[in-house]
């Protein structure tokens, strides 16, 4: 038997296409709740009440301190036995947007906290608003500098939909092992899992750096 058979390739494709869109699926939802959720955290962090920025603090630390897939089993697992039952797919983007956002909201808030204080005071002085201030002049300078870091963990999160499939959940990797078991050859349908993998990774690390350098442009920081 030889090592590689394309026969295999061909034959594993629509496999990995059907768990490819549920991977890209999970990870666009994921993020897009991770973006939204981690720039909540930031500016409640921010917030002039100790009290208040304290506890997001330890909220945040918390979810960052926990493994991802302990998460996604509590919440999925745990929580019919409280009375709380959420569908897997809920379960899973739900979770990776919350594990995801509390490190998104780490580099919001380094963004935040590099633009100068200066511009503060100037709000202020010019009477603006506590909302407008941060619409205008604060997230604008914030967000540009972060979008590469923000980048890398959309990333990260595209190679943590695997674990997804520990709640049933049929995602690229789990299609490609299952259809390895039933064929008893994995050689082809993990490697063409590994390159879509990269290819994902180096199309997202491209449209990263695109959208960095159009706010940069955009905003004169560079």
């Amino acid at each position: 038997m030889s090592i590689w058979d394309w026969s295999y390739v061909w034959e594993a494709l629509p496999y990995l296409y059907r768990g490819a869109i549920v991977t890209v699926q999970a990870t666009l939802f994921g993020f897009a709740i991770a973006l939204v959720l981690g720039l909540i955290f930031a500016l409640i962090r921010q917030s002039p009440n100790r009290y208040v920025s304290t506890a997001m603090a330890e909220i945040v630390e918390l979810i960052r301190s926990t493994p991802l897939l302990l998460q996604v089993f509590f919440v999925y697992f745990v929580g019919p036995q409280v009375g709380i039952v959420i569908p897997a797919w809920t379960a899973g983007i739900g979770m990776l947007g919350i594990h995801y956002a509390a490190y998104c909201s780490e580099v919001y808030r380094g963004g935040i906290e590099n633009v100068e204080g200066g511009q503060w005071e100037a709000c202020t002085a010019l009477n603006l608003s506590r909302a407008r201030t941060w619409r205008t002049i604060i997230l604008p300078q914030a967000i540009p500098p972060i979008v590469p870091g923000l980048g890398n963990y959309l990333i990260s999160m595209f190679k943590d939909t695997s674990i997804l499939a520990a709640i049933a959940i049929l995602e690229m990797l789990q299609q490609a092992r299952n259809f390895g078991a039933a064929n008893y050859r994995f050689i082809e349908v993990i490697t063409m899992a590994g390159f879509f993998y990269l290819v994902f990774s180096l199309v997202a690390s491209a449209i990263v750096q695109s959208v960095s350098l159009w706010l940069n442009r955009r905003y004169h920081l560079q």
